[in-house]
């Protein structure tokens, strides 16, 4: 078992009546993408997003992403990520 951490981007967006929104991406993962109202909701967001992805790569035998420490870091050991 391994675990990947994915760095992850978020940018501001706003709607065309300039409601604001955020975007959230995983580089490292074609198309995991999403968007949120605030933050926190496009974080919730992408780790569902990221999951998903992950675990149908693994079900369709599609190779994960391999380290790359700029988006992508892999461990042989139980990880937990913590945002504050």
């Amino acid at each position: 078992m391994k675990t990947y951490t994915f760095k992850v981007i978020i940018e501001k967006d706003f709607f065309d009546d300039g409601r604001e929104a955020y975007h959230a991406y995983a580089p490292a993962l074609k198309g995991a993408a999403t968007w949120g109202y605030s933050k926190e909701e496009a974080i919730t967001g992408i780790k569902e997003v990221i999951q998903m992805v992950v675990e149908s790569m693994a079900e369709h035998h599609e190779p994960l992403p391999s380290e790359d420490t700029a988006t992508v870091t892999v461990s042989t050991e139980p990880r937990v990520s913590v945002m504050v």
